[in-house]
């Protein structure tokens, strides 16, 4: 039987989001097992592999670990960066000395 490998990370919000909302759940995500091919006719890229499009969304971090472990997959957790909040003030914006 071979091993299966999985990603677990928390998603980064995207630059169309203005809130964090979707951004707290975790994602679990297969390994591509097989490579990509290109189709010789049309040129499309394609795969034998139908798990690389499976994404699986947990509640915790926990709660995807125990899928991978009751499901025998090795994972590998990523943990995700801080947030670095810079405090900014918006009569900054128009000071004397600013620099551009």
């Amino acid at each position: 039987m071979r091993m299966t490998n999985v990603h677990i990370y928390r998603p980064s919000k995207t630059a169309m989001q203005s809130g964090r909302a979707k951004a707290r759940t975790w994602v679990l995500e297969y390994d591509p097992s097989a490579p990509k091919v290109i189709d010789p006719l049309m040129g499309w890229v394609g795969s034998s592999n139908t798990q690389t499009q499976v994404r699986l969304r947990f509640s915790s971090r926990e709660a995807a670990i125990a899928y991978a472990e009751r499901n025998g997959l090795t994972y590998e957790c990523h943990e995700p960066l801080g947030r670095r909040v810079r405090p900014k003030s918006y009569a900054d914006n128009f000071a004397f000395d600013r620099r551009v």
